[in-house]
């Protein structure tokens, strides 16, 4: 399947040639020639005999950026000045920074910000812990931890290798939740030291996203962790993937006119999405899963003695224990997951499932199905790509989801605050405007933010593990 230019590959490329006319044509040609999108070109210089001009040429691979230079080489009468890439360009410096959020200008600032009036704070903070969720970074800052052993689709590429992907976990949650949050790339792959490290930072932040964590260890951290810190912890790969896929499923099933309750849903892949979503749905009163990985369905005959997340699934899916391969089980399947890799599924298994199956084929970036072949055949189609509608996409959920918990100071994200969260994105859709190429919302609409943050406080209340500080408690020491 040929792969399209996009911006993830531009290159720039700074180009001296002569001052004369048709000269921008002859270099448009040959980057056209090598199968590159020019997207747009900027004048350096410009005299009488010469001209320099940056062009920035999308691509589709590294291989094929050096396509593209050679193909500009072949010109007699140009020179190649310079050439980056534009991803590493951005990349240069990390992508984030520190401000601080109050002025430091005259004595008085720094008196009250630092020595000696910081002291008093600090004794505040000391006679009632609690004021440290208001007083500090606490009340607005998240740390976001990984250990880099399961990063996108790289793999175990370690702590300093995962760092970039972490700020860029930060900038969207800036950027849509307006939640400050800090990377912590940790250089130790042992689930216990993650743990206590966690414990240990634990006091700087309102709350933990644990992120690109492998399974089956993410599952034993993460539920150490919420057992023995009293700030919110959650792990995105998890569970901002589950609620985004029952989001989705919501709407789906006001097309469909089906109740989740008398689904048959085949999962494909047993990691931490795939546990995760399939005890989402589970929540959420699906009955008939099947959750499927590399050997096939998952049943209790089926033995897992160093993997409890597989072994959770034997015991607690695929209620008439069907066995076989993934292409076996799909036989009259409602719904079909994909959460593992490309290639899953052939058109004679869409074929086999229940007439307009919904097909949610979420791997990255090539699916487990392609729209193209699925499509027809189904009543709804969702990917993990932005390129065709109905992403699904885990910024619809995180950023809402600890802007809600941050706001009502929430000790724990629990089941109520997910379910909400979900709700909260699928009605970001009016019903009269749900079709099947739109069940899930763009994550620029900022209507989901507004419903997310809202119905997660909202169910932090309703459960109470929102914070509720006694009448007459004050920030102050006075």
């Amino acid at each position: 399947m040929e792969i399209l230019p996009s911006a993830q590959y531009a290159i720039t490329v700074r180009i001296e040639y002569p001052h004369a006319t048709g000269q921008i044509a002859l270099i448009s040609a040959k980057i056209a020639e090598a199968g590159g999108s020019i997207g747009h070109i900027d004048v350096v210089e410009m005299t009488s005999d010469k001209s320099v001009r940056d062009f920035t040429v999308e691509c589709n691979s590294e291989k094929h950026a050096q396509k593209v230079l050679e193909k500009l080489r072949e010109l007699p009468k140009m020179r190649l000045l310079s050439i980056y890439d534009d991803t590493f360009k951005l990349h240069v410096g990390g992508k984030l920074e520190i401000k601080s959020r109050v002025p430091l200008e005259t004595r008085a600032d720094m008196s009250m910000a630092y020595t000696p009036g910081v002291g008093r704070v600090c004794m505040a903070i000391h006679r009632d812990y609690r004021k440290s969720f208001n007083l500090t970074i606490r009340k607005n800052c998240i740390a976001v931890v990984s250990d880099g052993s399961a990063v996108l689709g790289l793999g175990n590429i370690g702590a300093a290798a995962a760092m970039p992907v972490m700020e860029g976990k930060a900038i969207l949650f800036k950027q849509f939740g307006n939640v400050d949050a800090f990377p912590l790339c940790i250089d130790t792959q042992n689930a216990d030291e993650i743990v206590e490290f966690c414990k240990w930072v634990a006091p700087t932040f309102g709350g933990i996203n644990l992120e690109d964590i492998s399974s089956p260890r993410c599952f034993y951290i993460e539920e150490r962790l919420k057992k023995e810190l009293d700030i919110p912890v959650f792990h995105d790969d998890q569970h901002g993937t589950a609620i985004v896929v029952v989001a989705g499923l919501i709407n789906a099933l006001k097309i469909t006119g089906w109740k989740q309750q008398d689904m048959k849903i085949v999962v494909s892949g047993a990691g931490a999405s795939g546990i995760a979503v399939t005890k989402f749905l589970l929540h959420f009163g699906a009955r008939n899963i099947i959750v499927c990985d590399r050997q096939g369905a998952i049943h209790k005959g089926r033995e897992f003695p160093d993997n409890p997340a597989k072994r959770w699934a034997a015991e607690n899916t695929n209620p008439e224990g069907e066995t076989g391969s993934i292409h076996e089980v799909i036989a009259g399947a409602h719904m079909f997951l994909g959460l593992s890799g490309p290639g899953v599924l052939t058109e004679d298994d869409i074929k086999r499932m229940h007439p307009k199956p919904i097909i949610f084929a979420m791997s990255n970036p090539v699916p487990e199905i392609m729209p193209e072949v699925a499509g027809p055949y189904a009543a709804v189609m969702a990917t993990g790509r932005s390129d065709y509608p109905n992403q699904v996409n885990n910024v619809l959920a995180f950023p809402g989801v600890f802007r809600g918990a941050l706001d009502s100071k929430a000790s724990d994200i629990n089941e109520e605050m997910k379910i909400a969260a979900a709700h909260a994105i699928a009605e970001a859709i009016p019903d009269d405007h749900i079709c099947p190429d739109n069940i899930i919302p763009s994550v620029f609409d900022k209507k989901v933010l507004r419903n997310v943050e809202r119905a997660v406080a909202h169910a932090a209340h309703e459960t109470g593990v929102a914070r509720r500080f006694p009448l007459g408690f004050s920030l102050y020491h006075v």
